[in-house]
């Protein structure tokens, strides 16, 4: 496998559980600043190598009237700092092709979103930076269809790819995530992470807005990591109703720390070479 490396964060290969995590949206600098040092302090007492995510701009909010959060310039300029002052590595997402090249001066690592996963000059433009390359899986793709998305980013000598998976569609307004996802998506030679609470949302079923089921983060997130994920990501905020963007299916910031230690307790285990497994039924 691909080893992927972001601001000295590894994933991939027999490494440690990595975090993505942040709130959904850029909501105000100092809550990206807070949020962020919070997270961080977390990562640090679990030994859990942790990454930022946070959006400069929700492209593709239910309503008109939803929350966007700063844009390109502003939202860069706050990335940057937290990146400066916390030492941490970000993640962000674009939308357009203008966007990978200035996002690259301060991101570590490139998103492209679920539903633009199939724009290919989008991702080209995104590997030709040089920057890891974090591409979500669409909720409309089977797992096996994203070795053709992959190959769009390789084709550029960048092979620091990073394949995310969020759930796929079930009827309307629901997602579910099939566990055979993570290993045929491992199975491609690129780290794997779960998106946990972008899985429980219920797209646009809030009558304007996603509404989420954020009570099933625990064992939705327990399972994929036993499935042999390499990195975990999760919106958290520190008062998920009051979040401008995914407040049904965001963590609470205390719950953070409690559940990260169970996962890397699942993870060691799930990474346990075959023979010990097979020892321990006998």
């Amino acid at each position: 496998m691909t080893q992927v490396v972001a601001g000295g964060v590894t994933f991939g290969g027999d490494g440690a559980l990595a975090l993505i995590a942040g709130p959904c949206v850029i909501e105000s600098e100092g809550h990206a600043v807070a949020t962020a040092e919070a997270i961080r302090a977390i990562s640090t007492r679990c030994n859990c190598p942790f990454v930022f995510k946070a959006s400069f701009d929700k492209a593709n909010r239910t309503s008109i009237r939803s929350f966007r959060g700063p844009g390109l310039e502003e939202g860069l300029r706050i990335l940057s700092r937290v990146k400066n002052e916390l030492g941490v590595p970000i993640l962000t997402d674009i939308h357009e092709l203008h966007q990978a090249k200035p996002t690259a001066e301060i991101a570590d690592v490139i998103q492209i979103p679920a539903y633009l996963c199939r724009q290919t000059d989008l991702i080209l433009a995104a590997a030709a930076t040089g920057r890891v390359v974090n591409i979500k899986k669409g909720q409309f793709l089977s797992p096996k269809d994203m070795r053709h998305v992959v190959e769009k980013c390789v084709s550029t000598g960048n092979d620091q790819v990073i394949i995310t998976e969020r759930g796929s569609c079930f009827g309307y307004n629901n997602l579910v995530v099939d566990m055979r996802s993570f290993p045929m998506l491992r199975a491609m030679g690129h780290p794997v992470v779960f998106d946990v609470t972008h899985s429980l949302q219920l797209p646009g079923a809030g009558n304007g807005i996603t509404a989420g089921q954020s009570e099933f983060i625990g064992p939705l997130a327990a399972a994929g990591v036993a499935a042999g994920v390499d990195g975990v990501f999760m919106e958290v905020h520190e008062d998920p109703p009051q979040a401008k963007s995914d407040a049904q299916n965001a963590l609470s910031l205390d719950c953070l720390e409690p559940l990260m230690r169970r996962l890397l307790d699942i993870h060691a285990l799930s990474r346990t070479k075959p023979a010990e497994t097979s020892s321990l039924g006998q």
